[in-house]
C-alpha cells in the first residue's frame, strides 16, 4: 500500500477513470510512460520515479490474469532480467520464430478446471479389507 500523497500524486496524473481501474486490478495507483504492447495486448509501463522493483508493471489485456499470460521475452523484462524492452531489443526483434515455441498460447490451468489429472493404470498393490457380517438370525 502507498501513502496517501503518493495516491493523491498518482491520481492527479493518469485521471480518475485510469485511477480506478488501477485500484480495481492492481490494487494501487501508478503513474508511467507506456513502454510497449505485447501480443497479448497486455500493456507495460515503466516509471524511474517509484520505488526500486516496483518500477515495471503490467496492465493484464484479460482480467482474469496468470503469469503465463506473458510473453517470455517480456516476462524476462518484467522481472528485470533484462534492462532492453523487448520490442526496442535488435535481438530478439531480428530473432527467428522458435521452432519449440508454440503458435497458439495455453494458459497454466494449475488448480483450475482444466488441469491434468493423472490417472493410474497398475492393479493397486494392497487390497482393501472389506468386512463380511453374518446375516442376523
Amino acid at each position: 500500500m502507498s501513502t496517501i500523497s503518493r495516491t493523491i500524486r498518482n491520481l492527479r496524473k493518469v485521471g480518475l477513470k485510469d485511477a480506478w481501474h488501477q485500484m480495481n486490478y492492481i490494487g494501487d495507483t501508478k503513474a508511467g510512460t507506456l513502454v510497449g504492447v505485447d501480443k497479448f495486448g497486455n500493456k507495460f509501463f515503466e516509471d524511474q520515479e517509484e520505488l526500486p522493483l516496483r518500477t515495471r508493471w503490467v496492465d493484464y489485456a484479460k482480467h482474469d490474469y496468470d503469469p503465463s499470460h506473458i510473453e517470455p521475452l517480456w516476462h524476462a523484462w518484467i522481472s528485470y532480467t533484462i534492462d532492453t524492452v523487448p520490442s526496442q531489443d535488435p535481438i530478439a526483434t531480428q530473432a527467428p520464430k522458435r521452432p519449440w515455441a508454440p503458435e497458439v498460447h495455453h494458459p497454466n490451468y494449475t488448480a483450475q478446471m482444466g488441469a491434468y489429472k493423472p490417472y493410474n493404470t497398475v492393479k493397486p498393490k494392497i487390497q482393501s479389507w472389506e468386512p463380511v457380517a453374518a446375516p442376523r438370525r
